[in-house]
């Protein structure tokens, strides 16, 4: 095991953009893409590739001293548990599989995430600044609890999770290129395509569903 990690935490590229990227850094890249792919598409295997990112970002965020992003990963695990059990359910309202339905969030889902997210960033921002050695207590404090609201609503299949994700990646890419971590900071400006690709997707696959419950007969 730990000759897996000394070679996890070696380098792969010695220089990128001023720093060098580690083995580790590069599984989270690949896995973390697929993963944002795989929802964007609303497949099913971007769960067990999103947790596989998780354990890969675990590793990374603890050596950079992220550890409000490292906490963060080991929740997304056990939320992308929840997510995949139910996206596998599907909808309560059929006997299917895998048929849960894109919907927007309601007002009282909202103003929970809204004010879960605002309370969550003050509060663990105050445990890293007096608990630990971190650098950047607010905006890692801000994606971690932000983060946590965006996967709930995504196991949820709420389609506002999009615009909840595409704020994290604009505070996540400067916050990872400050602490030298450059090609996790190139993924998130991935991701933010991604999710815009995703955001589109879903809006259309939805569009779609609405246009094929009003142009079928009821009891058709």
């Amino acid at each position: 095991m730990t000759a897996l990690l000394d070679w996890m935490n070696s380098t792969a590229v010695p220089d990128l953009l001023g720093s060098p990227v580690s083995w580790i850094e590069v599984i989270g890249f690949v896995t973390g893409a697929a993963c944002v792919y795989g929802v964007a598409k609303q497949k099913l295997w971007n769960w067990p590739v999103g947790i596989l990112n998780n354990v890969a970002f675990i590793i990374l965020f603890l050596g950079a001293g992220l550890y409000g992003e490292t906490v963060l990963q080991v929740i997304f695990a056990a939320v992308a548990v929840y997510g995949w059990f139910n996206w596998v359910r599907g909808s309560s309202a059929t006997e299917a599989s895998n048929d849960l339905p894109i919907r927007d969030a309601t007002g009282k889902e909202v103003l929970l995430g809204t004010g879960a997210t605002l309370a969550g960033t003050v509060a663990v921002a105050m445990i890293l600044t007096h608990g630990t050695d971190s650098q950047v207590p607010w905006p890692d404090a801000f994606v971690l609890t932000a983060s946590l609201v965006a996967t709930y609503w995504q196991a949820k299949k709420i389609f506002q999770h999009w615009y909840a994700w595409i704020l994290i990646d604009v505070v996540s890419i400067p916050l990872y290129f400050s602490r030298g971590l450059a090609l996790t900071a190139i993924l998130y400006i991935g991701f933010l395509a991604l999710c815009i690709y995703g955001l589109i997707g879903w809006k259309r696959t939805r569009a779609a569903a609405n246009t094929t419950l009003i142009t079928v007969p009821a009891g058709a």
